[in-house]
């Protein structure tokens, strides 16, 4: 059990083992998970690292976050075979010598016996514990967790699958780690904006948290660059839960005010999330024929429940012939303009209105690279139009920047964003 007479949790240190998350096909995603549930009991993380089955590697990484850190957590390197470690190199590391612990491996043996399978002698080392450990129970695999208390720290060994992580940590938020956090908590609020990029962003946001790092205790604001979008999170630490919310939402209110309209969200919903509210609210529908996008956009409205309500369908009119056939763009106005221009976007989207009936359409065409482009119309050039019942056509012709992915991603959110700001007016 914790000690709750111990100095409370402050900072805390994610180790995640694992030579495969060193490799290009897998990658740490456990480590969001619990940077989410670390905040939340207002333990600050102060770094995450990335180490491989080596135990000479995995003892000096550990070694130098127990120095740092009061909490450390270590995610992989459970298993049954000889590549595991993690128990090994942290009992090694603390001086506590393991014990077998026969209901471990009862438990273990009657879920293989569930399978009607023999369990390997090789799952006999998830059933060793260092001395004075306390044993996690894992109801969805094999390998226990284990929660340490040493000389004023706690370590943390969980399983690498998030199915079998995720429950075991959020036992240990509303137990041990709990005890341990201490009275202060970490308050954070986030705002998405698009239609600008970071300077600008920064040059409107910085005089005004400036200040707030002033503050004692301050409020804490990163800027985040995204394709197509601009983040801010703000973070503020206080022992009183009703103060400490208030401060830093009403800090998230004067930057949502000073940024305007291009801030879309301030609750951590996602532009299409944020559309498809506008649209559901109001009774609209909408359609979409995308040529370079390939259907990203409505892929992207209906990745969001409920979203029947409001997608009516649309085309991918990826060729000239497509765009034609599908979306009936006159084919001379292709000649005439070329397929990438703002009068084939607006052809587009109207074309696709008239055959869905929907209540807004949108068009969009461009060139997602890596070929394909000229100095007229360079890889990234995309144009983008919307048209309504209610709405004159609109359409603007965009330059992004990147490689192909995100060339299509960005033109997905100008093209929702388009979307969002006429539904405002």
């Amino acid at each position: 059990m914790a000690d709750v007479s111990a100095s409370p949790l402050a900072t805390a240190e994610i180790i995640a083992v694992g030579s495969e998350l060193l490799g290009t096909t897998r990658i740490d995603t456990n480590s969001l998970f619990l940077a989410g549930r670390l905040a939340a009991l207002g333990i600050e993380l102060r770094s995450k690292t990335v180490v491989g089955d080596d135990r000479a590697r995995l003892a000096a990484v550990f070694a130098s976050a127990l120095s740092r850190a009061d909490l450390v957590v270590l995610t992989g390197g459970l298993g049954p075979t000889d590549d595991d470690l993690t128990r090994d190199v942290v009992a090694a590391a603390l001086g506590l010598e393991m014990h077998e612990h026969p209901a471990i491996v009862a438990q273990i043996a009657s879920r293989f016996a569930r399978r009607s399978l023999r369990m390997p002698e090789a799952n006999r080392r998830q059933a060793m514990v260092p001395a004075g450990a306390l044993s996690l129970d894992n109801p969805n695999g094999t390998a226990p967790g284990l929660y340490i208390e040493h000389d004023g720290h706690v370590v943390v060994l969980l399983p690498g699958p998030p199915r079998e992580l995720q429950p075991m940590f959020e036992a240990l938020c509303a137990g041990p780690l709990l005890a341990r956090a201490g009275e202060a908590r970490l308050f954070t609020e986030v705002l998405f904006v698009a239609g600008r990029g970071e300077s600008h962003v920064e040059e409107i946001a910085q005089p005004r948290y400036s200040g707030w790092t002033r503050e004692s205790p301050p409020i804490e604001t990163t800027i985040l660059a995204m394709p197509g979008q601009v983040e801010l999170h703000l973070t503020h630490r206080a022992r009183d839960a009703h103060a400490g919310a208030a401060r830093v939402r009403a800090a998230r209110d004067e930057l949502a005010a000073a940024l305007g309209e291009d801030v879309f969200s301030t609750g951590g919903r996602s532009m299409e999330e944020v559309v498809g509210a506008m649209l559901a609210d109001r009774g609209l529908t909408i359609s979409a024929a995308e040529s370079c996008t390939g259907g990203l956009i409505l892929s992207r409205l209906t990745d969001v429940p409920g979203s029947s309500r409001y997608v009516i369908g649309g085309a991918v009119a990826y060729s000239n012939e497509a765009k034609t056939g599908l979306a009936g763009v006159p084919a001379d106005l292709i000649a005439a303009h070329g397929a990438v221009s703002e009068e084939v976007a607006v052809a587009l989207a109207e074309g696709i209105r008239a055959r869905t009936g929907a209540t807004l359409s949108l068009g969009v065409t461009g060139i997602a690279g890596p070929g394909g482009g000229s100095p007229e119309k360079p890889v990234g050039t995309v144009a983008i139009a919307l048209t309504g019942a209610d709405i004159s056509s609109r359409a603007r012709l965009f330059s992004f920047f990147g490689g192909r992915p995100q060339v299509k991603f960005q033109a997905s959110q100008a093209a929702l964003d388009m979307v969002r700001r006429s539904l405002k007016q």
